[in-house]
């Protein structure tokens, strides 16, 4: 069973050590300090063996859990006991950290006593501990939070200063998305994501607070706003996940579902987000490779817009590879221009607009040089650069709303400006 448990700091510096059982002495602390903690080559396994003794170890941050034993105990059982230590501290005083450890290690001692007997695991949840063990653990206060405690005692906005003003108020968003696509040549969708980020210039007077709001399923679903129709065209989107500039008030967005912050002055990047389902492909690529023979190949690539006829996309950019023995390339494009380069080993298809719902087409034919090498070509996949003024995830800016209670000017003296664009990001069809 097991003989001791140590939890040590980032230098290894012993935190809680507790012997249960006789067979193991203080040594154990040092060694497993100088062979795992302080080793010259990286451990990567979670079970050391050192003189007949097994050390298993898991790492919570910058802390090290130790149990020490040298009996032949089950390992898994061993790891499933120090996963509850953890988790029955981190309920006791939240974040498992130096400080708090130090600061309860009377409380982790009386814990420890509960938990294991003679090195024997005993009652470990949480709920039932806590009727025998009713003592609060201390929680000491993190940077962030002693941050957000001055700034509400003082006022101090770190990332804005007080007395700016301007003529006109205005607010300019860019909703910026990076479409990735991988897809077969049967058309079929092998992977696709969206990276979107949104980008705000703001130019405002005072120390104003804006709302912003979006169709997150979530919050639509909150507010009885989701599809009541099935039938109906997409109004809500699923984001996977986001992350926010420093000056969103979380709370408010974990509680509401409502992004409010007073930003900063001028261009700053509001949000990320991304998300896998529901995603717009704006182009569709259907490539058609044909081998004649040897020394000849036969490509014809058709490009298929699916956006709204009145929106025009932009620096369109396909490129198709060639075999590395290619020595002549005849094309024929139904629109742009079409150019081989030797130096890519590509053939590099530029339109420069294209509006919605439209197809074109390019066909080349490429000679190849004979050669001994009976290595199949492995046919690299199409890529494809563009840039669509729409969203291709969906989302859409619902409401950006601004609150200035000191000025004297409100929401509809300010100028707002929205704009949507998606762009290529790893944007691939293979051949």
């Amino acid at each position: 069973m097991i003989g001791g448990l140590f939890v040590y700091n980032h230098k290894g510096e012993v935190l809680i050590s507790r012997i249960f059982r006789d067979d193991i002495g203080r040594n154990a602390v040092d060694a497993f300090r100088v062979n795992v903690i302080h080793a010259r080559h990286q451990v990567r396994s979670p079970v050391t063996n050192l003189a007949r003794t097994s050390f298993f170890h898991i790492k919570r941050s910058n802390i090290w859990f130790a149990c020490v034993t040298r009996q032949n105990v089950n390992a898994s059982m061993v790891f499933e006991f120090l996963a509850k230590v953890v988790e029955v501290m981190g309920s006791y005083f939240g974040k498992v950290t130096e400080d708090n450890i130090k600061n309860n290690f009377v409380l982790i001692y009386e814990l420890l006593d509960e938990i294991l007997d003679y090195g024997y695991p005993q009652n470990t949840d949480v709920g039932i501990l806590k009727t025998y063990i009713t003592q609060q653990g201390v929680k000491s206060v993190t940077k962030e939070e002693q941050s957000q405690i001055t700034n509400q005692v003082t006022g101090q906005i770190g990332w804005r200063r007080e007395g700016i003003k301007y003529r006109r108020n205005e607010l300019f968003l860019d909703v910026l998305e990076n479409v990735n696509l991988l897809m077969s040549p049967q058309g079929q969708v092998l992977s696709v994501h969206v990276a979107g980020r949104v980008v705000m210039k703001s130019y405002l007077s005072g120390m104003p607070e804006c709302k912003f709001g979006m169709n997150d399923k979530i919050t639509l679903d909150k507010q009885g706003k989701g599809d009541a129709d099935s039938n109906k065209s997409k109004t809500s989107i699923a984001i996977d996940d986001c992350t926010f500039h420093q000056c969103v008030k979380l709370s408010k967005f974990e509680s509401e579902r409502s992004i409010s912050f007073i930003p900063p002055d001028g261009e700053f990047e509001l949000m990320k987000y991304r998300t896998t389902k529901d995603i717009s492909l704006p182009f569709r690529v259907i490539p058609l490779v044909r081998e004649v023979g040897r020394t000849k190949m036969e490509v014809k690539v058709v490009l298929k817009s699916s956006f709204k006829p009145s929106t025009l996309g932009q620096k369109i950019e396909i490129r198709i590879p060639t075999p590395l023995n290619t020595s002549g390339v005849q094309v024929l494009c139904m629109r742009g221009k079409a150019k081989y380069k030797s130096s890519e080993n590509a053939i590099v298809w530029k339109i420069k607009r294209m509006s919605g719902m439209k197809e074109s087409q390019i066909s080349a034919e490429i000679e190849l040089l004979p050669t001994n090498d009976k290595k199949k070509w492995a046919r690299p996949p199409i890529s494809m650069n563009f840039e669509v003024p729409f969203a291709a995830s969906g989302l859409k800016v619902r409401y950006l709303k601004v609150f200035e209670a000191k000025l004297n000017y409100s929401d509809h003296d300010v100028i707002k400006w929205v704009r949507y664009i998606s762009r290529s990001g790893l944007y691939e069809t293979r051949s």
